[in-house]
């Protein structure tokens, strides 16, 4: 009997860069659920409740070598203050913009994981579609 691979959890390490470019430490935690293979997703914890954002974890793994990304979320390498490799993560929604950086080691630990999990370009066998569909023929109507 085939089981389908558990989800990823691991905290990072981040920090809000603000328009000057002075750096506040907040906690989050990166999560990959092999049920949908191809996104990862950021939460952020903020005092009274989290942030959360999903995004492509190609996206993710590409921008901790090189800049990636289109639209909402862009990734890239960069060196903090001190000259240590972190990975830049700029966010935008309608309701505002953020900047953060983590660490690019721990982004790398974490990649490495969900492509050995999952390898890059064997997505979409993982992919369950008949649950997909039957959970967006049963959500409400928008």
């Amino acid at each position: 009997m085939d089981t389908a691979p558990l989800a990823v959890s691991q905290p990072v390490t981040l920090e809000l860069i603000d328009p000057s470019g002075v750096t506040t430490p907040i906690s989050g935690e990166l999560l990959y659920d092999p049920c949908d293979p191809f996104a990862v997703t950021m939460v952020f914890m903020a005092p009274q409740s989290e942030v959360r954002w999903t995004f492509g974890r190609e996206l993710l793994c590409e921008g901790i070598y090189e800049p990636s990304g289109d639209g909402d979320v862009h990734v890239w390498p960069c060196l903090d203050a001190d000259g240590h490799a972190v990975v830049i993560i700029e966010l935008c929604s309608p309701d505002g913009e953020a900047l953060v950086q983590a660490r690019t080691g721990e982004l790398s630990s974490f990649a490495e994981r969900i492509a050995t999990m999952i390898p890059f370009g064997t997505e979409s066998a993982h992919l369950n579609l008949d649950s997909t569909i039957a959970s967006l023929l049963d959500a409400p109507a928008a």
